[in-house]
């Protein structure tokens, strides 16, 4: 299967890619991210909170953070400490000046960091969390494999990424919504016109439903299950090491 990169005529690899392109799309990113999702996706990260909520985590891990959204919206858990880690200095930038307006940087740490190298040590987080992002990594099972490394036993990892509906109608929808009215209204509002391009490229060719949850499986997660969001536009999965 061909990898899918953000941009078709550059030599550089996929997670330099990655990096390049939020780094392009991060001053408008929070604002497109609510626009192009009809604000839904705000629902969905409050869906997988009350997930994490009981298991009351004390230290999480939010990787491919960007912004710290879901950062942000991990301290309702009563988290003591949240880590965001990203591999784009720019929505990182984006993402501090938003925890400081909020008063919740004493709380939240984001950080430059590679989800396939992190630098934490073993067994050190009660929970890592994951939101539109694990689509996005180089080699997933080495990013799954690094993930579960640094998770104390016993730890939850909850991801939240966009998914294929099956169902007609939506299927027919969701896909003329993805390759031809989202590509054109990311490229109205954003300087990058390959990003929103990008996207529903990585969440067609994502491996989600079964085949992510296999994944999660491979790496040693036990009790692994899958909640559809919204049509099965975007899934919430959890596991247990």
């Amino acid at each position: 299967m061909t990898e899918i990169k953000p941009y078709s005529n550059s030599t550089k690899g996929k997670k330099d890619q990655v990096a390049e392109m939020f780094d392009n799309i991060a001053p408008r990113y929070d604002f497109l991210n609510h626009f192009l999702s009809f604000g839904i996706d705000k629902v969905w990260r409050r869906k997988a909170i009350r997930l994490l909520m009981k298991h009351s985590p004390s230290m999480i891990l939010d990787v491919a953070t960007g912004t710290g959204d879901f950062a942000i919206e991990s301290l309702k858990t009563g988290a003591q400490k949240v880590i965001g880690v990203d591999i784009s200095e720019e929505m990182l930038a984006v993402g501090r000046i938003k925890i400081k307006a909020l008063g919740v940087d004493h709380r939240i740490i984001l950080q430059s960091g590679d989800s396939e190298a992190l630098e934490f040590a073993d067994s050190m987080f009660d929970a890592v969390t994951i939101a539109f992002g694990v689509r996005n990594f180089e080699n997933l099972s080495k990013g799954i494999d690094e993930l579960f490394r640094v998770m104390k036993p016993g730890a939850i990892i909850c991801v939240l990424e966009f998914s294929k509906p099956k169902n007609f109608p939506v299927k027919q929808m969701y896909t003329f919504y993805s390759f031809y009215i989202l590509p054109s209204l990311g490229r109205l509002f954003s300087k990058d016109k390959s990003a929103y391009r990008y996207l529903p490229e990585s969440v067609e060719q994502f491996p989600d439903g079964e085949e992510f949850l296999k994944v999660l499986k491979q790496s040693g997660f036990t009790q692994t299950r899958e909640y559809r969001q919204t049509f099965g536009v975007a899934t919430i999965y959890t596991g247990i090491k």
